[in-house]
C-alpha cells in the first residue's frame, strides 16, 4: 500500500507557531505522523509551501485584505518549512493557491498513479488538493493522523467530506498505510 508519491502539504512555520493567526493547534501531532511516513517513501516525497502572490488578483484581494500579515515574499521566515523538515525535503514545490494539485505535482504522481497526502490544514489545503487530484482520476489517500486542521472539529469534518469521495479518496492512518 505504500506505493505512490507522498505530498506533505504546507508544514511551514506560519502553521506551526502558536502565536500565528494561522496556527494549526495539532501541528506537532501531524508532524509526528509525517516523520513516521518519510522513511517509507524515501525520495518519493514532495513538500509543498503555500506562499503569497506578488500581487493578489480576483477574490484573493479580499482574502489578503483579511490577512495582510501574510503578504510577504516566498523567502520570508513565516513561509519556511519548519526546522524538522527543512533538511528532509528532497523536493519542494511552492503554490499561491490552497490546492497543490498543479501540473508539477501531477507530473510527479503520474508514474505511480497514487497520491498520499499529509500535512496542514486538513480543512483547507489538504482538502483542496485531494478533491482536485480525485477529479483528475488519481487514487488519493489522506493520512488522518498525519494531518491537522484549523481545529479538531474542522479536521474531522474535512475527513468526513473526503470519505464521501470514496473510492477515489480514502482516509487511512499511518499504521494502516505502513503496516505497523
Amino acid at each position: 500500500m505504500t506505493t505512490g508519491l507522498l505530498a506533505v502539504i504546507d508544514m511551514q512555520r506560519v502553521f506551526a507557531e502558536r502565536d500565528s493567526p494561522w496556527a494549526a493547534p495539532r501541528y506537532a501531532e501531524a508532524a509526528a505522523g509525517v516523520r513516521r511516513l518519510l522513511p517509507t517513501f524515501a525520495e518519493r516525497v514532495t513538500f509543498t509551501r503555500f506562499v503569497a502572490p506578488g500581487e493578489p488578483t480576483g477574490a484573493w484581494r479580499a482574502y489578503y485584505a483579511q490577512w495582510p500579515f501574510a503578504l510577504q515574499p516566498p523567502e520570508a521566515p513565516l513561509w519556511r518549512l519548519t526546522d524538522e523538515f527543512a533538511d528532509r525535503a528532497p523536493h519542494v514545490m511552492d503554490a499561491t493557491t490552497f490546492g497543490k494539485w498543479t501540473p508539477e505535482l501531477a507530473a510527479r504522481v503520474r508514474p505511480e498513479g497514487r497520491l498520499v497526502l499529509a500535512g496542514v490544514s486538513t480543512d483547507c489545503c489538504v482538502l483542496s488538493t485531494a478533491l482536485a487530484a480525485a477529479d483528475a482520476g488519481v487514487e488519493t489517500l489522506v493520512v488522518s493522523d498525519a494531518c491537522a486542521g484549523a481545529d479538531d472539529a474542522s479536521h474531522t469534518k474535512a475527513l468526513d467530506v473526503m470519505e464521501l469521495y470514496g473510492p477515489l479518496i480514502r482516509v487511512v492512518t499511518v499504521d494502516q498505510l505502513i503496516g505497523a
